[in-house]
């Protein structure tokens, strides 16, 4: 799997390909510094139009803490395979793709420390209430309880409308997709102050994700239902409800309602707004480090009384 030239990967971070039942899923990992570690290991999954290099900022830190963390594009995300139908794009089948590399992650048996940002969390919470043995512990970065609202939702609208009259046709969805990218995320990166080098990569990666893919999350996106309930009765599972004080997707005081109905940690990342990884790395490492390894001493806790 390649690289993409504009970006800097850190040393002891590599890019690779988690096979899995299901097929291949491209990733990026870095590995403890003895290169053997007794924690958990961690799978971070990005949001909607994102992909694994939204965590390249805190991969190394997290590792260098002595556990296995890797992050994935989902699949028809940037260089993981497209799905062959629509059918591919439920949220039963995307979580199952993340079932599927948390299995492959934790050949010993064990479990998986699961992360899922934004739309990303949406998947993870399925994932998780499908099959709640698999994970050692579960984190909403910037996640909702269900459907986005606010500019976003109108965002998600607008494109959709625009996308309704290519179907389900990838070879119509494509050329549209290019012109949303050339005529407004692209024009508005530009006057954000964006790097050109960043700009060269949102390019090639909104070039290679699939279109139906990403028409798809984005209705899930304006319909998911509210399963805090749900996720909620799963209380020997330890949760992290983390969010920057600027988030502009959900609100932060809906966030902060959803972790007290889950009865989960919360954690408010100052200075940072929907992408802490990106805006806030070294605290948000800390913060999921320090999660991450209280998750393990309950967990052996509870297997030291049975």
């Amino acid at each position: 799997m390649s690289t993409p030239r504009s970006l800097r990967i850190p040393p002891q971070v590599k890019p690779h390909v988690i096979q899995t039942a299901r097929g291949g899923f491209a990733a990026l990992s870095g590995q403890a510094p003895s290169g053997v570690s007794d924690r958990h290991p961690a799978l971070l999954v990005p949001g909607y139009t994102g992909s694994k290099e939204d965590f390249l900022s805190v991969l190394q830190s997290l590792a260098a803490a002595g556990r296995t963390v890797s992050a994935m594009d989902m699949r028809g995300q940037y260089q993981s395979a497209a799905a062959a139908t629509q059918a591919g794009y439920t949220l039963d089948e995307l979580a199952s793709d993340l079932l599927a590399v948390a299995a492959t992650m934790a050949a010993d048996g064990g479990g998986v420390h699961l992360l899922g940002h934004s739309f990303g969390g949406l998947v993870a919470r399925h994932a998780t209430l499908a099959n709640p043995g698999a994970f050692t512990s579960l984190t909403l970065l910037c996640s909702g309880p269900g459907t986005i609202g606010g500019e976003r939702a109108m965002t998600l609208r607008d494109l959709l409308d625009f996308l309704e009259p290519a179907g389900t046709d990838v070879t119509l969805l494509g050329p549209l997709i290019e012109q949303v990218w050339h005529g407004q995320v692209k024009p508005q990166a530009i006057a954000d102050g964006t790097p050109t080098e960043i700009i060269d990569f949102l390019a090639e990666r909104a070039t290679l994700s699939c279109p139906l893919g990403l028409a798809e999350m984005a209705k899930h996106l304006l319909n998911c239902p509210d399963r805090t309930a749900e996720l909620a009765g799963l209380e020997q599972l330890p949760k992290l409800v983390s969010y920057g004080e600027d988030d502009d997707a959900w609100p932060p005081d809906v966030q902060d309602l959803m972790a007290k109905r889950l009865r989960a940690e919360r954690i408010c990342i100052p200075g940072a707004g929907h992408s802490p990884a990106v805006e806030a790395p070294e605290t948000t490492a800390a913060m999921l480090t320090s999660f991450w390894n209280q998750a393990e001493s309950a967990s052996r806790g509870r297997s030291s009384k049975r």
